[in-house]
């Protein structure tokens, strides 16, 4: 099995590192001082599992590469439209696309059945700009349960979970699915092939959508949100306004909002994704977490007017920042 991890930062670099523990013929792509290290001493991952170090390939060029069997991408989700000179030269007619992004991905309606078949979500796939770089019929939706950061150049620091859940969009357990599972199972990972990897997405979702942008804007930790009475009112509102679009849409969340809320907060002072952008001065990848609801809720005439309002307060923190 061939995979080609783009993106190999603190997750790519984490899943690349323990696919070549299995056996799997992977390449990493990266840049900067993190390749260079990878390329010279190989990815080390630190972790409460274990440390280990993996040699897999590493380099800028996806051409050097040549097209696989996988295609893992850990880019971010704003980045995908922009990513076709690196991902072509990965493809060949079968190749599948694994990719590793929170909140709606740009292939949410593919074969979804129902009213809302085929529809493009235009918050996360403007004008079709995705699709005609990754047509989601390559697609495989991930959701990762795992935390990671890069502890240098080189270096992951694994510090909690191992799940990264699969799913196809039109919910069969297909084939390269299981394939794929079965290759991250043998590197020491969790990945379960979900028959409607959609509940997971809003699960996780549950929690994205309402701490990311809340920590952006109050520059606050998981557990200094929690802890904030009314900031913690203010998230349990926006949960249950995405519950609402969820359960429109047919999808069930088996987790209650207290219970959501009281995993956060046992997270402790943890800065989420989108704060710790905002304090690199990166974009803030909020489309996909907040935007998309709430254009989801308008094609399914769900009421959300605290989704509305954080949505368009935060939309205008991530245009000053990309300014």
């Amino acid at each position: 099995m061939k995979v080609a991890v783009l993106g190999a930062g603190a997750i790519g670099a984490y899943v690349g590192a323990a696919l070549h523990r299995a056996g799997a013929d992977v390449h990493l792509i990266a840049r900067g001082p993190h390749l260079a290290a990878m390329r010279q001493h190989g990815v080390r991952v630190l972790s409460p599992r274990g440390d280990f170090t993996a040699r897999a390939h590493a380099t800028d060029d996806p051409a050097e590469v040549g097209p696989v069997d996988f295609v893992f991408l850990g880019l971010k989700a704003n980045s995908y439209a922009a990513c076709g000179p690196l991902i072509e030269p990965l493809l060949h007619d079968s190749t599948a696309v694994i990719a590793a992004q929170n909140g709606i991905p740009w292939w949410y309606f593919h074969r979804h059945g129902g009213p809302h078949d085929g529809h493009r979500v235009e918050s996360v796939d403007p004008g079709g700009a995705v699709s005609a770089v990754i047509a989601p019929s390559r697609a495989i939706g991930c959701v990762v349960y795992a935390a990671t950061e890069l502890a240098g150049p080189g270096v992951v620091r694994h510090l909690e979970g191992t799940r990264f859940s699969l799913g196809e969009p039109d919910r069969t357990v297909s084939a390269r699915c299981t394939e794929f599972g079965e290759a991250m199972v043998a590197g020491g990972l969790k990945c379960p092939v979900e028959p409607d990897l959609r509940n997971d997405i809003w699960l996780k979702l549950l929690g994205n959508i309402s701490f990311n942008p809340i920590s952006a804007l109050a520059r606050a930790t998981m557990r200094q949100m929690c802890l904030h009475g009314g900031t913690r009112r203010v998230i349990e509102i926006m949960m249950t306004e995405t519950l609402a679009v969820a359960e429109a849409l047919g999808c069930r969340v088996g987790v209650s909002i207290e219970r959501r809320l009281a995993g956060a907060e046992r997270v402790g002072d943890h800065r989420t994704s989108t704060l710790q952008d905002l304090e690199r001065g990166k974009p803030l990848e909020l489309d996909v977490l907040l935007s998309a609801v709430v254009e989801l809720a308008e094609i399914t005439d769900v009421p959300v007017p605290t989704l509305r309002t954080v949505h368009a307060i935060s939309d205008l923190l991530a245009l000053r920042t990309a300014a």
